[in-house]
């Protein structure tokens, strides 16, 4: 009996070592969370096209390219273009309006699936985001008070300057020696302007322009521009490959057949790509 006994205990043994070697499979190192997330957002395209929308994060405070007009519909050459990329996709645009500094955080969080808003791109913001090829040329441009004693951009030294604090022309605003005043948006700065609670503001020349064309009594002025054109691109998340792929074509088929020009001829008068 004892022999028998530590013939099985030696028998059990065995066992457990030979399922402890060889039972289960070693992890895949490419199945962990880290793969996981980046599958999901290589699968943003399937997703958007199952679901039969483009779900895009914007302002609605940014005329004339992304705004209300006097019914309340959001309208501007931005939500136009993202409805003509929707389109060509296959899928219908949703918009959902945030703050222009919560709109890379809502993106982050997945709350949109791109960000239509006159995003510029930069090297830093590449770091961490996607673009699709450009599809607007842009300048920016010097905002001050009728009468105000700024006349260029480096006069902006250790004068207040209204800005969006994440927007490239808050760089160029800084880069100026300028102190900056966080705002939620362009209308918020001239707020700031015409009530003499801030100096200047650095902005979109094409914003600029068509404020002034809606408002020609407002008491601001363009008094320098910037000989550096600045490019924006829709924003994706790191990892959206294909559906960056798919806008890109979308887009080179809006040049292509004149839809581009279309559009953009109707916000400005001329071809803002070129």
């Amino acid at each position: 009996m004892k022999k028998f006994s530590w013939a099985f205990l030696l028998l059990i043994a065995a066992m457990v070592l030979l399922a402890a070697c060889g039972g289960s499979p070693e992890e895949d190192p490419t199945t962990d969370d880290a793969a996981t997330s980046g599958g999901e957002e290589q699968d943003l395209l399937a997703k958007v096209q199952e679901e039969g929308k483009l779900v895009v994060g914007t302002e609605g405070t940014y005329p004339p390219f992304t705004f209300h007009d006097e019914t309340g519909k959001l309208t501007g050459f931005d939500v136009e273009i993202a409805q003509e990329v929707a389109k060509r996709l296959g899928v219908e645009a949703e918009f959902l309006e945030t703050q222009w500094d919560a709109m890379f955080a809502g993106l982050d969080a997945k709350r949109f699936d791109m960000v239509a808003n006159q995003v510029g791109i930069n090297d830093e913001r590449k770091e961490s985001y996607e673009f699709s090829d450009p599809y607007i040329t842009s300048t920016a441009v010097l905002v001050v008070p009728k009468g105000s004693d700024i006349k260029t951009f480096d006069d902006l030294e250790g004068k207040l300057s209204a800005q969006s604090l994440t927007s490239n022309y808050a760089e160029t605003a800084k880069s100026f020696g300028a102190e900056l005043e966080g705002v939620e948006g362009f209308n918020q700065a001239i707020e700031l302007l015409n009530s003499g609670r801030v100096d200047a503001t650095v902005n979109d020349n094409l914003t600029v322009l068509d404020f002034l064309k809606q408002r020609p009594d407002a008491n601001i002025e363009i008094v320098d521009e910037s000989e550096d054109a600045a490019q924006s691109g829709l924003l994706f998340r790191q990892g959206s490959g294909a559906m960056v792929e798919e806008v890109n074509k979308a887009l080179a088929e809006m040049i292509e057949d004149g839809t581009y020009e279309e559009i953009s001829n109707k916000w400005f008068g001329e071809n803002v790509l070129e």
